[in-house]
């Protein structure tokens, strides 16, 4: 058995068009690009970035409320 960190990847392969990493796994199009070259040192510390990652997804509120938090309606 290998010991490599496994690929975070969730299957969800969509780019945040502001933030511009996946919203499945939270990597960046070049950590994706470059996940299989990695050594397992540059996998753990993107690994341990991810976490942080994932609030600036849900910050963003899209549809109406997002619209009305941007224009300051209510």
């Amino acid at each position: 058995m290998r010991a490599e960190i496994e690929s975070p990847c969730v299957r969800t392969c969509v780019v945040h068009p502001e933030a511009r990493i996946c919203v499945g796994c939270h990597r960046t199009i070049d950590e994706i690009g470059r996940w299989t070259r990695m050594t397992p040192e540059e996998r753990r510390a993107v690994m341990e970035e991810l976490p942080e990652r994932a609030g600036l997804l849900r910050r963003r509120r899209g549809g109406r409320a997002g619209r009305m938090e941007r224009s300051g309606e209510e």
